[in-house]
């Protein structure tokens, strides 16, 4: 006698199958979500306009190079502007357009939520750290 077997396809919940409006989200996922631009935006929405040197200074531990490299990635998505003026030396200033503003509470609550769990995520990683040096522990 064949058994038969009737296959179980586990399809995506709606809002993860793969549309155009979704490869859209995953792409502003992956900018405001990078190392530093969450960093930038939060820094920009609580100080308004920043000369890049003030900037650098406020998001700390960012290269030169990284600060410029988040910047134009965020003005290229509409969510910075960068203002140069014709002074020597150059004077450029960035600030939130109204769609970057648009991220300040969202940011917001994703820094307060990671304070109010700061506790919990450090209880967890020491857990999981703690499985990584016990020898039961079988890895998958």
């Amino acid at each position: 006698m064949s058994a038969s077997r009737t296959a179980h396809v586990i399809l995506p919940p709606p809002e993860m199958e793969h549309t155009p409006a979704n490869c859209r989200a995953r792409e502003m996922l992956v900018r405001v979500a990078d190392k530093w631009s969450m960093y930038v935006i939060h820094v920009l929405a609580d100080a308004g306009t920043l000369r890049f040197s003030e900037l650098r200074r406020r998001v700390d531990g960012v290269s030169q190079r990284m600060l410029t490299v988040t910047l134009r990635g965020l003005e290229r998505d509409g969510l910075v502007t960068r203002r140069i003026y014709p002074e020597v030396p150059p004077r450029v200033e960035y600030e939130l357009t109204p769609l970057g503003s648009t991220l300040r509470d969202i940011v917001h609550e994703l820094i307060e939520w990671s304070g109010a769990h700061l506790t919990e995520v450090d209880e967890a990683r020491a857990r999981y750290d703690a499985q990584l040096h016990d020898p039961k522990f079988v890895s998958a």
